[in-house]
């Protein structure tokens, strides 16, 4: 018989359920709550522990070890300087504004997204478009009654669509301006708001008991690659391309977090750095993603206030342009087929391009894994060439040389004319000036120096309008140079994965709830990444039961499958139903039947069919599932039907 078809969309995703379910089942819970909390921090209990470990486990396989990247974890404090040269102390900022009565902080971009959302949404309800979704909630009801169903004129909807689509390509003074173009106020006071200002978003701190050392709190694991390039160029015997990875923790001072794991202050990174040659952005395993189809939203759609998605392959999106290089498309595929692989949902994944105003001020294009989730679009991985802004800057205020030595293979033979100094001379005619004009000179183009050497032939030439050379200053040659070594500052291609976003967009992925019941909640993860992977269900707490538990519960461990015991006073389809919640994939149920015949039925959490073998076919079979080597269809075929019926004597 084979496997049961499941109706997973009998109802509707009901966000308010699925809270309740992790709050009950903790997976995450607000931290310090018994002291009333503090927005934006989270503790992640003992499912949603696993989750995340098991997330990152799949992560560190398929980049790290598939890539043969270099593993890095460094420090957290981060000395004033580093930040200050890396340019997050001056730009690594929101914009914010603040209630004119009240004083409450709203970040800019996101109280003109969410008010004009709100606005569409009620013109939709009003021309019959959509409902507006029941809520019991009073502070909801509240907030709802700011988007009543109002119609607005075609004209309006229009230019509230153009704005969302560019809302990410505004500076400070365009989001004041749409607050005051479109009368957008505070939807939890409805008073006015002011303009918006800067604000920093990494948390400062001091280094010492003195207070002397000033320091940061890292808003990313970035500049810990960075500062450690040259330790890496060497490991990796001083050849590009190479990778470091990193994960770690980083904080954000985030202005409202008011999303639940999607906007928190404190959260956990994996970025890769990827070090290439500028001239030679090529990756040699491109052709293994090139025919991988993608979701595209590109800058230029954005700019002209459309938000329309284009579907192409890899290979054609790096051919014309879409996307800049091999290595920045290559790692776009290799972040689609992760996703995909834990559970997120191909149909609700796309990537962004950045437009100009929001780009980091360290990238040079960047495209955005966006997940869509119960609050729209959410930026889950950013993938960034970050071109040598980094090395170049932390190079030139450390005088340290981040720079790649490149043996040619064949020497590089080159001409050019050479200014030639009789300092002595200069430095009694210009004094001071002598080290300047020096500069200013050997600084000229080619073009500069050949007309120079045509004008002292003749006698003198002029620098800068005011200083006169003769050739008792100054002769230019032309001299042959033969170079054997090239010597250049890589370019960084930056993949950056937020795994709380991740993990929060996967479980409202794989939720969904019983046809039969809209109270009996699953959470249908993947096995690859569930907390448990297997449940083992003793019919009960008798004696007689339990050597036969542990001996499927030794041979599991042995089989690399992590499982827990259930033997609980309730019954067997209470502990199920429990453990659906919990996204337990498969459940081993041990029975009179075990003991007598060593038989064991095997449940599968979505279509709750029931298989049944002997202990070391299910266990086989149950193996095979959790890595990946079958999928239910195929252990259908293994394994016969169960019929519900012990078979004891």
């Amino acid at each position: 018989m084979a496997a049961s078809v499941v109706n997973k969309n009998a109802h509707a995703f009901d966000k308010s359920r699925l809270e309740a379910l992790l709050n009950r089942r903790f997976f995450y819970a607000p931290a310090f709550e018994i002291y009333g909390g503090v927005a934006g921090l989270y503790d992640y209990g003992p499912p949603g522990s696993s989750l995340q470990a098991n997330i990152i486990a799949e992560w560190r396989k398929h980049f790290i070890i598939e890539e043969s990247m270099l593993e890095l974890d460094t420090t957290i404090m981060t000395p004033a300087p580093v930040f200050e040269t890396s340019g997050h102390v001056a730009r690594f900022a929101d914009w914010m504004v603040k209630d004119t009565k009240t004083g409450d902080v709203l970040r800019a971009d996101h109280l003109v997204g969410g008010v004009l959302e709100a606005r569409l949404a009620g013109d939709k309800e009003a021309r019959g478009q959509a409902a507006a979704p029941p809520s019991d909630d009073k502070k909801k009801k509240k907030k709802a009654a700011k988007s009543a169903a109002v119609k607005l004129d075609d004209e309006v909807v229009k230019e509230y669509e153009i704005v969302l689509a560019q809302l990410d390509n505004y500076t400070g003074p365009d989001l004041g301006e749409l607050c005051r173009k479109y009368n957008i106020r505070n939807p939890d006071t409805d008073n006015e708001v002011g303009e918006p200002q800067q604000f920093n978003l990494m948390f400062a701190s001091s280094i010492g008991p003195t207070g002397q050392h000033p320091g940061y709190l890292r808003p990313e694991t970035a500049q810990g690659h960075f500062l450690n390039f040259s330790r890496l160029l060497d490991f990796n015997n001083g050849r590009v391309p190479f990778a470091s990875a990193q994960i770690g923790r980083s904080f954000r001072n985030e202005i409202s977090p008011r999303a639940g794991l999607l906007r928190v202050r404190e959260f956990t990174m994996a970025e890769i750095e990827h070090y290439v040659d500028p001239e030679d952005k090529s990756h040699e395993r491109f052709a293994d993603v090139s025919s991988q189809v993608l979701t595209l939203l590109d800058r230029k759609v954005q700019e002209a206030g459309s938000s329309q998605t284009i579907q192409m392959t890899v290979g054609e999106a790096v051919a014309t342009g879409v996307i800049a290089n091999e290595t920045l498309g290559y790692f776009v595929a290799r972040i689609y087929q992760f996703l995909v692989k834990i559970g997120i949902n191909p149909q609700r994944l796309r990537f962004r391009q950045h437009m100009g105003n929001e780009m980091a001020h360290y990238a040079t294009d960047c495209w955005d894994a966006e997940i869509q989730n119960s609050t729209g679009w959410t930026e889950c991985v950013g993938c960034a060439d970050r071109a040598a802004y980094d090395l170049t800057v932390h190079s030139d205020k450390t005088g340290h040389p981040l720079v790649v030595r490149q043996a040619l293979k064949e020497p590089i033979v080159t001409e050019k004319e050479v200014a030639e100094w009789n300092k002595k001379a200069l430095g009694k005619t210009f004094k001071a000036d002598a080290g300047v004009l020096q500069k200013v000179v050997e600084g000229l183009p080619e073009s500069e120096l050949l007309r120079m050497k045509s004008e002292l032939a003749n006698g003198s030439t002029i620098v800068s309008e005011e200083f006169k050379l003769t050739p008792e200053h100054l002769t230019i040659e032309r001299k042959v140079f033969k170079q054997s070594i090239r010597e250049y500052t890589p370019n960084v291609i930056e993949p950056s994965f937020g795994l709380g976003r991740i993990l929060y967009t996967l479980l409202e992925h794989s939720f969904w709830a019983r046809e039969q019941d809209v109270e009996r909640g699953v959470l249908s993860l993947p096995p690859l990444v569930a907390p448990t992977k297997v449940l083992i269900v003793p019919l009960s707490a008798r004696e007689e039961f339990a050597p036969l538990v542990q001996e499927v519960s030794s041979k599991l461990r042995k089989a690399g499958v992590f499982s827990r015991v259930d033997d609980s006073n309730t019954s067997i389809g209470k502990r199920y139903a429990r453990n659906d919640e919990l996204g337990t994939p498969f459940g081993i149920t041990v029975d009179f039947a075990s003991v007598q015949k060593r038989t064991m039925t095997l449940r599968e959490r979505d279509t709750t069919d029931q298989r049944i073998g002997t202990i070391d076919e299910v266990i086989d079979v149950v193996s095979e599932l959790v890595q990946g080597n079958i999928d239910w269809a195929q252990a259908c075929e293994r394994l016969p039907a169960y019929d519900g019926v012990q078979a004891v004597e």
